[in-house]
């Protein structure tokens, strides 16, 4: 039997797949991920999205091109599961019949035993990394107990439940033995990570210093923080470690009080300052890529323009930002009416993202002249591909190498920087 596995949405996405990945192969089915969902196979199993409006629609699209598929038999049976087959199951299979099952975000073992159609045999390694090999994302929880108000998150994936550090740790030993260098540490809410385990308490910073400590653990880099109740000794584990890349993703979404409030936050304009100013003080050269949301309910020309200004004297050195999108049965859809016209957010957005450029061209501009510890990614017609500690994969800024000397995928290579575009960095690798 042979399926291909289409994986929408956030890397957390891209785990689950791997791990269903291993466990098909373990039962001898010859399975693939790809991003073509008509390619021609016995199964096409499509990993859904669910989170924001144009997450939705590319699922659903994505659906229909294996539907067009199916029709045309290129492709046998049909099957989703994923965010958005766990939070819409009813509506979808009654609209899209042409899908032979549906299943959620937490059960897609029982894809394998109705492909198989019999009792499964585990996967040893339980997954089967879909990214170069020299690095991976480590997702150590699911789930989200912050119920913020735009968020759908919680409804789809439930409260946090923490991974064991030592199952975290196991993993990670695991894929270093696989060559493994750089991992990626990835959950809905990195900070309240440990909070729901026995004691109860912060254990994020433990389990990044227990990793920093593993051989072969080249660069650790961390996402989605959450700024309310930050434990400010992670930053004293990453100033200690120089496998502790850096660099913190951390959601912020707004600056203004009202808007915070109404977001339910649980931070206010003031402390958020005071947060960065805290980190960069204990990592003077902390990257920090941030989420900023415009249009959100409260948010008027007030508002927006001290999210600009305090997006111009903060100098994010990372950022995206997106338009508010309401998401049914969330806090702001059932409390707040979305006022603010689509044209109005998207000019706000623009105007946004055109500071950021200006930003990030600035930031850029600084490294020229600076050696900088890169590693390897790809290689292209005029030049190597690779990132520094404050790039994470597919999301930032990339290093364009000039190939005046063979270098290695998955290698690490000193380069030095001689140019800067807005986003990208030029030099030669010494």
């Amino acid at each position: 039997m042979r399926v291909n596995i289409v994986s929408l949405g956030c890397f957390k996405n891209l785990v689950d797949t791997e791990r269903l990945l291993a466990l098909l192969r373990a039962n001898n089915i010859d399975a693939n991920i790809s991003e073509d969902p008509t390619i021609k196979a016995d199964a096409v199993v499509i990993n859904t999205c669910g989170f924001i409006g144009d997450a939705k629609e590319e699922s659903i699209n994505t659906i229909l091109l294996a539907a067009q598929a199916k029709k045309h038999r290129r492709v046998g049976r049909i099957m989703v599961f994923g965010c958005l087959s766990e939070r819409y199951p009813k509506d979808l299979a009654e609209q899209l019949p042409e899908v032979d099952s549906w299943h959620g975000k937490f059960n897609w073992q029982d894809i394998a035993r109705e492909l198989t159609d019999g009792e499964l045999k585990t996967a040893s390694p339980e997954r089967i990394i879909s990214t170069p090999s020299h690095h991976a994302y480590l997702k150590i929880s699911e789930g989200c107990n912050r119920f913020c108000a735009f968020c759908a998150i919680p409804l789809i994936t439930g409260r946090m439940h923490s991974r064991t550090p030592e199952e975290i740790t196991t993993e990670v030993r695991e894929l270093v033995s696989r060559g493994v260098k750089e991992f990626n540490v990835i959950a809905q809410d990195l900070t309240g990570y440990g909070l729901d385990l026995p004691g109860g308490r912060h254990l994020l910073p433990e389990l990044i210093e227990q990793l920093a400590d593993i051989p072969g653990v080249e660069w650790l880099r961390l996402h989605y923080a959450y700024p309310a109740d930050f434990p400010m000794e992670l930053m004293d584990v990453m100033a200690r470690h120089d496998n502790v890349c850096n660099y913190l993703d951390i959601a912020l979404q707004h600056i203004s009080d009202p808007v915070l409030t109404n977001m339910r936050r649980h931070i206010d304009g003031a402390r958020t300052r005071d947060l960065i100013t805290e980190m960069r003080s204990r990592v003077p050269d902390l990257h920090l890529r941030t989420t900023l949301m415009v249009g959100f309910p409260g948010e008027g020309e007030r508002e927006f323009q001290e999210l600009l200004d305090f997006t111009r004297e903060t100098k994010f050195e990372r950022m995206g930002a997106f338009a508010y999108c309401e998401e049914d049965d969330t806090y702001a859809a059932k409390n707040f009416r979305d006022a603010t016209p689509d044209e109005v957010k998207q000019a706000r957005l623009d105007a946004l993202m055109s500071l950021q450029e200006e930003i990030s061209a600035e930031i850029q501009q600084r490294k020229i002249g600076q050696t900088l510890r890169v590693i390897v990614d790809d290689e292209e017609p005029e030049f190597f591909i690779g990132r520094t500690q404050w790039d994470s994969p597919e999301v930032d800024p990339q290093v364009l190498i000039h190939k005046d000397k063979a270098l290695k995928i998955g290698e690490f290579v000193n380069v030095r920087i001689e140019d800067a575009l807005d986003f990208d960095l030029i030099g030669t690798a010494e």
